[in-house]
């Protein structure tokens, strides 16, 4: 069963008198530029939230979480909690700003948790400390299952970061990926579903054939995903709810791969071989209708539509090496926007519509990279051995993507970045891992 939640009105009865003077001049709203990138991360704390009944170390472990996500972002720096002058003993007790201050926090966030019969409450406030003032907007309540918990969690951190980011959140989000075991020239691979933080996998396949490429649909209802069960690619449509499978556009002698959903779910392109030539098509899902889109001898694949749904970036040969092309979502010959050394390939649309993320390759070496959507601004955000196969959080400023060590004993794991390239982290995964393809924000 999923988890349940519902969004409780802001908790406003805030009484003047539990609150300590404001400073005598009030500074200027906390707020970080995401797109520069943070050198000097803003200074939070998350004093353990307040047991209400029935929440033992329910309590801890969302205030865990909540600090695990802002800190994770590397806008952001926690204050340890031995480092703490002030307790919180009461939700609704006063706060002593000045005590947060003398630990040069900016931010408090403070929550208490209920538990009852299978249900959990959650509410939180978060404070500008300098102002001495709760964020406006950062006061609420939620309410879910008690299997649930790691998402409330995700939403009130979801809730400080855009308040103070002035973004759209990402952490209540998932990320379908490849789970791999054994041999690095015999894996078995099987899709499997994790929170955006590795927490929570649950496995969606066995791994009795080769799966790659999974795409989640806009609602996050549906995954594509190209499957060998037939021992040819074939598109595969699966209902997350489910778990019910379908083979999309199956054709005798051709194989299908490189699925991505367009923006409103109703059409699937995708990549079709047929007589050792590669080109782009269209789906209806509605009723079935194939299109083919490009027409050309090279091969074109890895298609990804823009936000709008009107424009479709991919990669083509058709120069003589890798490179990234845009074109109308109906077809045509398509304009080349990638201009740079090296080979390029698997772009990806930003959800927000401003930028390209996509793979490199150049002098031995592989990267993770951005640029407009007309080619200009080209910036490189990682360098390794093999970085491949980018996806965006839903707030378009995160990117996830597989990272392939060397060697005979390398293995394929999952890592993000930020837009700015400042914040490289690995995401823990109990073994190898590839393909990552983000949900988006959770309903």
């Amino acid at each position: 069963m999923k988890p349940s939640f519902r969004i409780l009105p802001a908790l406003l009865a805030l009484a003047l008198g539990s609150v300590t003077a404001l400073p005598a001049a009030a500074q200027e709203p906390l707020r970080i530029n995401i797109t520069q990138g943070v050198i000097d991360p803003m200074p939070f704390a998350v004093p353990t939230f307040i047991d209400e009944g029935g929440a033992g170390e329910l309590a801890r472990n969302l205030s865990r979480v909540v600090a695990s996500d802002l800190g994770g972002t590397g806008l952001f720096r926690e204050i340890p909690e031995d480092a703490h002058i002030s307790r919180i003993g009461s939700f609704d007790g006063g706060v002593a700003f000045e005590d947060w201050r003398a630990v040069n926090a900016r931010v408090l966030i403070t929550g208490a948790v209920s538990a009852s019969g299978g249900r959990v409450t959650v509410k939180f406030r978060a404070y500008d400390v300098v102002n001495g003032s709760v964020i406006e907007g950062a006061a609420l309540q939620f309410a879910g299952t008690t299997d649930g918990w790691r998402r409330m969690a995700h939403k009130v951190a979801d809730v400080v970061y855009s308040k103070i980011t002035g973004e759209g959140g990402y952490f209540d989000s998932r990320v379908v990926f490849v789970s791999e075991s054994g041999p690095k020239n015999a894996r078995a691979k099987r899709l499997a579903v994790m929170d955006y933080d590795g927490a929570n996998v649950q496995y969606l396949t066995d791994s009795s054939a080769i799966v790659l490429a999974p795409r989640f649909s806009p609602a996050g209802d549906r995954i594509l995903y190209t499957s060998y069960e037939t021992g040819f690619p074939r598109i595969t449509l699966m209902d997350v709810g489910s778990l019910s499978r379908q083979t999309l556009g199956e054709q005798p002698g051709t194989m299908t791969f490189a699925p991505r959903f367009s923006p409103d779910g109703g059409t699937v392109v995708f990549s079709l071989e047929r007589g050792g030539n590669t080109d782009i098509y269209s789906m209806d899902l509605r009723g079935g209708s194939v299109k083919q889109l490009t027409n050309a001898p090279s091969i074109e694949t890895a298609p990804s539509f823009s936000p709008d749904g009107s424009q479709i970036v991919f990669e083509s040969d058709r120069s003589g090496a890798p490179q990234i092309y845009v074109m109308p979502a109906s077809g045509g010959e398509g304009r080349r926007i990638s201009g740079g050394e090296g080979r390029y390939g698997t772009p990806v649309w930003s959800p927000r519509g401003d930028l390209i993320a996509f793979t490199k390759q150049n002098k031995g070496r592989f990267h993770i990279g951005v640029m407009r959507t007309d080619g200009s601004e080209e910036r490189l955000l990682t360098a390794s051995f093999l970085d491949e196969g980018p996806t965006w959080a839903p707030n378009g400023r995160v990117i996830m993507f597989t990272r392939e060590t060397s060697g005979g004993g390398g293995q394929a794991g999952l890592w993000s970045v930020d837009i700015s390239g400042r914040n490289l982290k690995q995401i823990p995964s109990e073994g190898p891992a590839s393909d990552p393809a983000w949900s988006p924000l959770l309903p």
